[in-house]
């Protein structure tokens, strides 16, 4: 009797830990499925936000300089900015990483030209 106790113990502890072994399978699939969908909804949110910026040919920028309704702000990251020889006159500096501290002191009724490069 000891014998049929034993192996109904052992039995039981297999069934326990094969349904938490299932368990853990199954938590970590809908974990990957939800990372998956995070990670493709920010990959398509990356691309919709880089449709919406239009460029535009630097001859229309110099035919738009001078003009009191066009700001043109240099978002150039530091170094780049510091060790560069060209810079736009009259260009306003602001840091890219700072974008949604300085983005809304802006007049929305003028144009807005940022560049980076």
């Amino acid at each position: 009797m000891a014998v049929t106790k034993k192996f109904c113990d052992e039995r039981q502890n297999e069934t326990e830990i094969f349904k938490e072994g299932a368990i853990m399978k199954k938590q970590l699939s809908q974990g990957f499925t939800v990372l998956l969908v995070v990670a493709t909804i920010a990959l398509f949110a990356k691309a919709a936000v880089a449709e919406e910026v239009s460029r535009i040919p630097k001859e229309e920028l110099k035919a738009m300089l001078g003009n009191p309704d066009v700001v043109i702000i240099d978002v150039r990251v530091g170094k780049d900015w510091k060790n560069s020889q060209l810079k736009i006159k009259g260009a306003i500096r602001e840091k890219p990483k700072k974008a949604k501290s300085w983005a809304y002191k802006y007049d929305n009724n003028k144009t807005y030209v940022l560049y980076c490069a």
